[in-house]
């Protein structure tokens, strides 16, 4: 289910640089009137309370000297979760090290590389470039969530079904504030941990926009067939996670995945190299936690997986 699937750093782009005309849509529709604020406004907000404890899946990789700690995390949620409890906590406690994505105020202020590299360099509008079975069904779409056909004319595929997937979310109460990542980046900060980012924010754009347009195309097209349930498929991910059930996690995130190529280049690849730069970390002493996108601990060619294919094992230890 990659469209679904948003990496950390596109997604706060996005949420930050939606398009102006979206305001005027929000006013105009009660179904889009709560759609996301630059993410400096919302971290400005209010944060609620934690709500109940939850048990989600924690795995171990060591050697006789290295200790790394594999932690999945779901970067939107409605509202925060006391996820740093059992042994999770110990876990975290016991690190010296904090591992991400990427780090969240990289992607804060990067607004104009993603303004930039949305911007289609065809000459033609997005809707003219839609084979028109799929243009009157994202025209649709866009009808239902109270936005104007011609919003996202200027921009690459990509980019529209990245906001497409995030807008119902928003509505929803889902933030990145409450995501699991920016509080773990939060508490590592308090306690002076070190931290290191896999990614940048902008490498993640890079990702999507070098996509061919006819997977652009087929990322935009599970969008806008996924927008009558994505709340109801994001809701029972994160119950998944909640649970530590990475197998119908992995389940979720999986079926009717239809877009080999993008699965390839948001998954599989980027798996890949987290897994080299796991084994080259095996051979400096230490404690790391490291805090990546639950999908990424889940299913085939999981990081489990591409560390199992170069000699490393890894336990499960919730």
């Amino acid at each position: 289910m990659v469209r679904i699937r948003s990496l950390l750093g596109a997604a706060v782009l996005a949420l930050s640089a939606l398009p102006p005309a979206l305001a005027g849509a929000q006013e105009a529709s009660p179904a889009v009137a709560a759609a996301p604020a630059p993410l400096a406004a919302q971290a400005a907000a209010p944060v609620t309370a934690p709500v109940a404890p939850v048990r989600p899946a924690l795995w171990k990789v060591a050697d006789a000297d290295t200790t790394i700690w594999l932690f999945g995390t779901i970067h939107v949620l409605p509202q925060p979760v006391e996820w740093r409890q059992g042994p999770v906590a110990t876990a975290f406690d016991a690190a010296q090290e904090l591992v991400t994505e990427i780090p969240m105020d990289d992607a804060a202020p990067a607004t104009d590389p993603i303004a930039g590299k949305s911007l289609r360099a065809d000459g033609r509008t997005l809707r003219s470039a839609l084979p028109a079975k799929d243009r009157d069904a994202y025209e649709a779409a866009l009808r239902t969530l109270g936005m104007p056909p011609a919003l996202f004319d200027a921009n690459d595929a990509w980019y529209a079904a990245l906001v497409l997937t995030l807008v119902p979310l928003t509505t929803a109460g889902y933030t990145i504030e409450s995501g699991i990542d920016t509080q773990v980046q939060a508490l590592a900060r308090t306690r002076g941990m070190t931290h290191h980012a896999l990614e940048t924010a902008a490498y993640q754009i890079d990702l999507f926009d070098t996509l061919p347009e006819a997977a652009q195309q087929a990322y935009l097209r599970e969008v806008v067939k996924a927008l009558p349930t994505v709340r109801a498929d994001i809701a029972a991910m994160v119950e998944a996670w909640k649970q530590g059930d990475a197998e119908h996690l992995a389940h979720l995130l999986n079926e009717d995945e239809s877009a080999p190529e993008i699965y390839k280049v948001l998954l599989t690849d980027r798996n890949a190299a987290w897994a080299n730069w796991l084994k080259a970390r095996l051979d400096r002493p230490g404690v790391v936690f490291v805090a990546v996108g639950a999908g990424h601990l889940a299913g085939p060619q999981s990081v489990q997986q591409q560390l199992a294919a170069r000699g490393i094992a890894s336990t499960r230890v919730q």
